[in-house]
């Protein structure tokens, strides 16, 4: 039975991670920087530079997901295709898929398996989805470890001019600032490599938000030229009444090609409505 009660605790947290977090440590700061234009742009092109081209990322992943004294570690598999499909699959006892996430530009669908129950919808619909900016686009730059704005699949020239950037020893902090939604990112001086994201979102009335996404390690892909992708993330999620902690660890990392793109569900399965599954979030 306990084996199944962490399954539903992770089942529930995952969703709600990739939402909105309050880490404690903050990387914007609060006085504007006054930089020269070409340096910045110079910078912003190392950054952008650093992405990886491969059109394919799979790997297996270790899961862990920590809720307050609860703590969980799960097995699975992480699949995306470039500008189409991210997909997350957990396992119970290393071989029963016991959930699958799966984002594409147009939906999110979160399945769970043992109680064969899902939700599929766009993400204007699921609120902490949208209040937090994230659509798939935010998502896969956070998975590739990339700059990013909202509601923007490639950044122009024109984007690229409306960050700012801060000069800290080794380090640059990079700003994005949007309505509600501050925008931050850590990356190394001399490589341009993306060291921490983190997402704000302001509340005057309800609380702040924070997603913080740190990138711990590194894999060099040898069959891409060497180019580095993030095998080490630790996410912190924190909202204004609790705090989530998720770590994800990627192991073989491959460029397989031969998979679905598309879940098709069961007609056994039960669709369930935002609500609902939010409900069970906040149970936690």
């Amino acid at each position: 039975m306990k084996t199944f009660q962490f399954l539903k605790l992770a089942l529930m947290a995952v969703p709600l991670v990739l939402a909105s977090c309050h880490p404690k440590k903050k990387v914007v700061e609060e006085t504007k920087p006054v930089v020269v234009n070409t340096e910045q742009a110079h910078f912003l092109d190392k950054v952008k530079n650093t992405a990886q081209s491969t059109k394919f990322i799979t790997s297996k992943v270790k899961f862990s997901v920590e809720v307050g004294a609860q703590n969980i570690t799960l097995t699975g598999n992480l699949k995306m295709k470039r500008d189409d499909v991210i997909r997350l699959q957990l396992m119970a006892f290393g071989f029963v898929e016991a959930a699958r996430l799966e984002f594409t530009k147009d939906y999110v669908l979160i399945m769970d398996r043992i109680n064969k129950q899902y939700l599929m919808a766009p993400y204007v619909q699921v609120d902490f989805l949208r209040n937090s900016g994230l659509n798939f686009n935010t998502l896969q730059a956070l998975f590739w470890n990339e700059l990013f704005q909202p509601n923007r699949a490639e950044l122009t020239a024109e984007d690229m001019s409306k960050f700012s950037t801060i000069n800290e020893d080794e380090d640059v902090i990079i700003t994005y600032e949007d309505t509600k939604l501050d925008y931050n990112w850590l990356a190394n001086q001399s490589d341009g490599q993306i060291k921490m994201t983190n997402i704000i979102y302001k509340d005057r009335f309800n609380g702040n938000t924070q997603l913080n996404w740190d990138y711990r390690h590194f894999a060099n892909l040898e069959d891409q030229g060497n180019k580095k992708f993030p095998d080490d993330m630790f996410v912190t999620l924190t909202t204004p009444k609790k705090e989530v902690k998720l770590g994800i660890k990627l192991n073989y990392i491959k460029h397989d090609s031969e998979w679905e793109t598309r879940t098709e569900v069961s007609n056994k399965y039960r669709e369930v409505t935002v609500d609902e599954i939010l409900k069970r979030f906040m149970a936690l």
